[in-house]
């Protein structure tokens, strides 16, 4: 009996029944239980001593990104990849779904897998603040601040999202635009995306623009089928809303899509606003206005502070990176 047969009699993959049997975070209790029961009717025994050589071998480098949809995080990824293969270092990457606890996984990678340094890609602060004391190895986190938290193991490296959102506003005002909807994200106070509807609504009464939470914004999860339907229900009940602030470029080509499937005309009809820079919404059509964040300054950024950490272990870092408000052809002028 091996893992092979375990995998065919649950139904499941030899990848899912590997997390389960080590014990991974990442794995759903109904998962997990179905497996188990498997392994206990065939009286399973993993290989013991295979695991624990296993446990031992340090991988150098974990790149944890939180989504799998995010192609912004694709963008970074493949420029830290090619920063560490540089410096010499290996690197494992770990894609976690975008409400998975990161730093539980974390924690289980530095028990068994041994990591050098970790680069976390997106993160949740409450789950920092909670859980991230155990973990001893050096760690970045990009794309959020982890400024507040103060440990002395965790740098962090991120855009000014909420300026960032500010301006976007700015730019849209400055096109007549007064009833403005913002789409997609976490409003949670410790997500990336609460940052940018602080920023939008900042802007919106500095510039005396009515912005009511309730009924201009609607969450979504970083996609482009989430955030689809998330234009869909935004539309209906908000049909006067003239320009859509997405919080991601995934977000953004996904209600370009849902207004041209409502019969509306982008940005004749209404226009639309990204958040990433990302390549795709510069061969969109219409061309993409988005906020471009600068990915080869976070990785750099990242990589050398994480070296930093490991080599000299030295005290953590905490900057904002600059971003461009790149103006496409989706928002066009009212009034």
């Amino acid at each position: 009996m091996t893992i092979k047969d375990i995998a065919r009699l649950s139904g499941y993959g030899v990848a899912t029944v590997s997390r389960v049997l080590n014990d991974h975070p990442d794995v759903s209790e109904q998962t997990r239980r179905k497996v188990l029961a498997v392994v206990e009717e065939q009286g399973f025994q993993p290989n013991n001593n295979a695991k624990h050589l296993k446990q031992q071998a340090s991988t150098s480098i974990a790149i944890i990104v939180k989504g799998t949809m995010n192609l912004l995080f694709a963008d970074l990824v493949e420029r830290l990849q090619a920063l560490l293969r540089d410096a010499g270092q290996d690197a494992a990457v770990y894609y976690l779904d975008e409400d998975a606890n990161e730093v539980a996984y974390a924690l289980q990678l530095c028990r068994e897998r041994k990591p050098m340094g970790i680069l976390f890609l997106g993160g949740d602060l409450e789950l920092f603040q909670a859980g991230f004391a155990p973990i001893a190895v050096p760690c970045v986190l990009l794309t959020n601040t982890a400024r507040e938290l103060d440990f002395h193991n965790l740098s962090s490296f991120t855009t000014d999202d909420a300026a960032a959102a500010e301006q976007v506003v700015e730019l849209l005002a400055g096109q007549g635009h007064r009833h403005i909807g913002l789409l997609g994200g976490n409003w949670s106070c410790s997500q990336i995306s609460s940052r940018r509807l602080t920023g939008c609504r900042n802007a919106c009464a500095r510039l005396g623009i009515p912005f009511d939470v309730d009924r201009q914004c609607e969450p979504c999860r970083y996609s482009m089928p989430e955030a689809y339907a998330a234009t869909r229900v935004l539309l209906e009940r908000c049909p006067e809303l003239t320009a859509i602030f997405a919080v991601s470029d995934v977000m953004a080509l996904g209600a370009i899509r849902a207004l041209s499937d409502m019969g509306k005309r982008v940005p004749g009809d209404i226009s639309v606003v990204g958040y990433d820079g990302i390549v795709t919404g510069q061969y969109s059509l219409p061309r993409l206005t988005t906020v471009r964040q600068d990915t080869q300054r976070l990785a750099q950024r990242g990589v050398d502070a994480l070296l930093q950490g490991i080599q000299r272990r030295s005290p953590p870092v905490h900057e904002l990176v600059p971003f461009q408000l790149v103006q496409g052809e989706s928002v066009a002028q009212i009034g």
